[in-house]
C-alpha cells in the first residue's frame, strides 16, 4: 500500500495566515506545511483540503483515480470546493466498514474528540491507521490481534494517543509512526525531529510517498538519557515530554515530602498535574533497586536531590565526619548508582542540576556539594546514550 502525504500541517496550515509568532515566521520553503491530507494508492483520499489537486501533481500523482473521499474532522471556514471528477466527500459512522471497488477496506474508528479515525486495510493486508487532529482512539480493546503497519496521527498535540495504542499493542516495534497535523506549537527543524524520535515517531515533508508495511529503519530511541540544566530551565518538562508516548511510566521523586513546607507541596502538586494519569509515582532515593528491576520506563527527578540525601546519610556537611569516612562512603554509594545506570535494561530519563557555572559557594559544605554533583553528573552522563542541556526551555544535545 502506497501512501502520499499531500499535506502534514494543522487544518489552518503552517504558517498560519496572519500569525506573527516565531514558528510561523520560520515556516518557509520546505518547512511550510499544508493542511494534512492522505492519498492512498491513488484510490482513496483522506481529508479534502484546498489545493489537493496541485499538491498531488507536485508529488507526481493524480486524483483522477480516486474512488472515495473521506473526512476525519469538522472543517471550519468556507467549504472546500470539490475538484471536478471527485466523488462527494463524507464521513463514515463509527464502527462501520466500507469496502472500495479498489479492494481497500475502511473501518471508522471512534475518537474521544469530534472526528473520525480510519483504519485502512489494503487488498494485500497492510494496515494503516489515520487519526484526526486533537483526537485519540476511544473504546480500544484490551489487546489488538496484531499491530498496525503504520499510524499517522497528531503525535505532538495528542501524544497520549500513541501511548493508548502502545498499551493495547496496536503500535509495535515495527510500526512506523508518522506525525501530522503539525501546528505552530510544534518546534521547527531539528528540534521537532529530536522530540518525535524520543517517542519513536518522525515527521516528513509535504509530498512524501511512503510504503505502508515496507521496510523502514526503526527510530534510534536512546534508552538512557540525562537531562541537565539550571533552576527553572525547563529540564523537568523536557524529561516528561520524552516519555509522554509511553503507556506506563514510573515517576521517581527523590525529593520526598517535606513536612510543613507549603511551597514544596505546591511545587510537587504542579508536577503531578502535568503528568499523565497512567503514570505511577514513587518517592524514594533507593534508585539502585529500581534500576536493577524490570518494568516500565523510569523518570528520575532528580539526581541533585538524590545526592543531597546521600550526603545527609554520611553527615557530609560536617568537616570531621567528611574526613573521617564520609567521603569514601559517599563515593561508594555514587559508584553503585553509576553501575546500576550502566547495567539497567529499563528506559531511563534522569534529571539533574547543572552546577559550577556561577559564583563559587561561600562555605566548605556548599563547595563540597558542588564538586560531588559535578562528578556524579559526569559519571552518569558517561553511561547515557543521550545527554541534553536545557537553557531557557531549549534543549541542546550534548551527546546522541
Amino acid at each position: 500500500m502506497e501512501l502520499t502525504l499531500l499535506g502534514t500541517g494543522a487544518p489552518d496550515g503552517l504558517p498560519r495566515p496572519d500569525c506573527p509568532c516565531a514558528a510561523c515566521a520560520t515556516a518557509r520553503g520546505a518547512r511550510a506545511r499544508a493542511a494534512t491530507a492522505l492519498l492512498v494508492d491513488d484510490a482513496l483520499l483522506l481529508d479534502l483540503t484546498p489545493g489537493a489537486v496541485f499538491a498531488a501533481a507536485r508529488a507526481g500523482h493524480s486524483l483522477t483515480g480516486v474512488r472515495q473521499v473521506l473526512l476525519t474532522h469538522p472543517h471550519d471556514g468556507p467549504a472546500v470546493e470539490l475538484p471536478a471528477g471527485l466523488p462527494s466527500a463524507g464521513r463514515v459512522p463509527d464502527g462501520r466498514v466500507l469496502t472500495l471497488i479498489s479492494g481497500h477496506r475502511v473501518r471508522a474508528v471512534p475518537m474521544d474528540a469530534p472526528g473520525t479515525g480510519y483504519e485502512v486495510t489494503s487488498p494485500d493486508g497492510e494496515r494503516l491507521l489515520y487519526l484526526p487532529p486533537g483526537a485519540a482512539p476511544a473504546g480500544l480493546a484490551d489487546r489488538m490481534a496484531e499491530p498496525y503497519d503504520m499510524v499517522v496521527a497528531d503525535v505532538v498535540g495528542r501524544p497520549d494517543a500513541v501511548a493508548r495504542l502502545r498499551a493495547v499493542e496496536a503500535i509495535g516495534p515495527a510500526t512506523e509512526v508518522i506525525a501530522v497535523h503539525l501546528d505552530h506549537d510544534a518546534p521547527p527543524g531539528p528540534e521537532l525531529d529530536r522530540r518525535l524520535s524520543a517517542g519513536g515517531a518522525r515527521a516528513v515533508p509535504d509530498g512524501t510517498t511512503l510504503t505502508v508495511g515496507g521496510y523502514h529503519a526503526e527510530p534510534d530511541v536512546p534508552r538512557r538519557t540525562l537531562i541537565t540544566g539550571g533552576a527553572r530551565s525547563g529540564k523537568s518538562v523536557e524529561a516528561e515530554r520524552r516519555l509522554e508516548t509511553y503507556p506506563e511510566v514510573v515517576y521517581v521523586a527523590t525529593g520526598g515530602s517535606r513536612e510543613g513546607d507549603t511551597e514544596w507541596a505546591a511545587r510537587i502538586g504542579l508536577h503531578r498535574e502535568r503528568r499523565p494519569a497512567a503514570w505511577r509515582t514513587e518517592e524514594t532515593c533507593e534508585l539502585v533497586e529500581l534500576l536493577a528491576s524490570d518494568g516500565p520506563p523510569l523518570l528520575i527527578d532528580c539526581l541533585a536531590l538524590w545526592l543531597t540525601d546521600a550526603m545527609d546519610r554520611v553527615d557530609a556537611w560536617n568537616d570531621a565526619a567528611w574526613a573521617g569516612g564520609g567521603l569514601s562512603t559517599l563515593r561508594k554509594r555514587t559508584a553503585e548508582l553509576v553501575a546500576a545506570v550502566r547495567g539497567t535494561r529499563r528506559t531511563v530519563v534522569a534529571v539533574t542540576n547543572e552546577t559550577g557555572s556561577g559564583v563559587v559557594p561561600g562555605t566548605a559544605a556548599g563547595r563540597r556539594f558542588r564538586d560531588e554533583l559535578g562528578r556524579l553528573n559526569a559519571a552518569v552522563a558517561d553511561e547515557c546514550e543521550q545527554v541534553l542541556l536545557v537553557v531557557a526551555g531549549q534543549a541542546l544535545t550534548l551527546r546522541g
